[in-house]
């Protein structure tokens, strides 16, 4: 990294199963890093590495040229770059007995927000125009690759945004991720995901129904993922959640509960240009009744549990 890009302050909000290990790659790379995350014992490792931990996400933002967002919704989005200066922002407070301010009222005229986080596209355009007011920019840049990506720093990065504010995020997504793809304005990378995640919605839910299957006819299911991943039914789903299926064991890459939420997003997008997801809307009813039976916050390959009940 040059030296230039070595010294940019960076801020990172949300530390969860992607945000940790894309802050971590961060520092690694020599970024002067400050985070916050609504539990703060998700910050230890990250302080013990060499960053800075803050109190609120505006006192994060406040000294960053740059800031990263991975939070989980479009709720909280809005709450931790928009929520008012002179309330708590409610689920992301680290002190409660001190109101915490939103980044919003820390952040800089001309600082770049990168919103990772997978939002609705309406969303990602209403918060850009909020903080447009202030002079702060916003790229939408969701990503995907799972937790595995975001370790190795390999995650696919979907953006939409000024093609200026891209450039000037590229050095810092280049750490993050292998790819990087400008789909167009503000909101078409949460477009783009949307479509990624209908692709994973029908591809984890055939291998969990493929390997019932392989199982009832009796065959053994790991052969047949060896003997059949290198051909034409090959994909990220049979390659690297197969043995998860087959285990019945599920820990966390992406969780289930997200996922659907993920396809709320894309089903609502598709309705709005009057079009029909059948294969997607099937699988946000099995993800619902697995939610149901309380298997939301497992890893979303739990939808092979939709076949054993």
């Amino acid at each position: 990294m040059p030296a230039e890009q070595a010294s940019t302050a960076v801020a990172c909000i949300g530390l969860g199963a992607l945000g940790a290990p894309m802050a971590c790659n961060l520092l690694q790379a020599g970024y002067r890093l400050t985070v916050f995350n609504r539990d703060p014992s998700r910050c230890d490792p990250l302080r013990a590495a060499g960053a800075q931990v803050a109190a609120s996400p505006a006192a994060a933002a406040r000294e960053a040229e740059l800031l990263l967002v991975c939070v989980s919704d479009d709720r909280a989005v809005e709450a931790v770059l928009l929520g008012e200066a002179s309330q708590p922002l409610s689920g992301f407070c680290t002190d409660r007995t001190e109101p915490q301010t939103a980044a919003r009222h820390g952040l800089r005229p001309g600082s770049l927000v990168i919103d990772c986080s997978t939002i609705s596209p309406a969303t990602s355009r209403r918060v850009a125009a909020a903080l447009a007011q202030q002079g702060i920019r916003y790229v939408d840049a969701p990503v995907t690759g799972g937790t595995e990506g975001a370790q190795a720093g390999t995650l696919s990065v979907l953006a939409g945004g000024a093609a200026a504010d891209l450039e000037r995020a590229r050095p810092l997504l280049e750490v993050i991720g292998g790819r990087l793809t400008h789909f167009g304005p503000v909101g078409a990378g949460q477009e783009a995901k949307a479509v990624n995640q209908v692709l994973v919605a029908g591809s984890y839910a055939a291998v969990a129904e493929a390997l019932t299957l392989a199982e009832r006819l009796g065959l053994d299911r790991s052969q047949v993922v060896e003997a059949l991943k290198g051909g034409a039914a090959g994909s990220w789903a049979l390659e690297h959640r197969s043995e998860r299926m087959i285990n019945d064991h599920y820990p966390l890459g992406f969780k289930l509960a997200l996922h659907r939420k993920d396809l709320a997003i894309a089903l609502e997008a598709a309705s709005e240009q009057a079009l029909e997801l059948p294969v997607s809307r099937l699988v946000a009813a099995m993800e619902d009744a697995l939610m149901a039976d309380g298997h939301g916050e497992l890893d979303v390959s739990a939808l092979a549990r939709w076949f054993r009940s």
